[in-house]
């Protein structure tokens, strides 16, 4: 064990986001996401929601400052009543980490499905909002 490092995140998954590079994404997944077959690297975070385990990773995870969306979002299919009120907690849990940050990239599910495909990796979640998918752009550290 280590001081200052959220509990919810698993050596596997530090370890994964320190193999990451530019420009390398990495997807947080709901409990509804199918990942069989379609990521080359999962790490599982059963019993977590995305909120609570895209706060942890934040701390520690730069988005791309140099991409007009380093976050994307599953859009919701055409026709579908749900609401996704957890995307304002997203926002502002992304804001609270990255003060210059303005929008999400909304993208179609099977175009996002696709974009995920080719991830750096998916963490699984049992997050049962729906629609709760997002993908994060990793950029650079700068240090100040």
């Amino acid at each position: 064990m280590l001081k200052g490092i959220p509990a919810v995140l698993s050596p596997e998954l530090l370890k994964t986001m320190m193999e990451m590079g530019h420009g390398d994404e990495l997807v947080i997944a709901d409990g509804n996401y199918f990942v069989g077959g379609h990521a080359p690297k999962v790490v599982r975070a059963d019993g977590l929601g995305v909120s609570e385990l895209l706060d942890a990773i934040l701390e520690f995870f730069p988005l791309d400052t140099y991409v007009t969306h380093p976050v994307a979002l599953m859009q919701v299919s055409p026709g579908d009543p749900v609401k996704t009120p957890i995307w304002d907690e997203y926002r502002a849990i992304i804001k609270k980490h990255n003060p210059t940050f303005t929008e999400s990239d909304h993208i179609e599910r099977f175009a996002f499905y696709e974009r995920a495909r080719k991830a750096y990796v998916t963490v699984t979640t049992g997050e049962k909002a729906l629609y709760a998918n997002i993908i994060l752009k990793k950029g650079v550290v700068v240090e100040s």
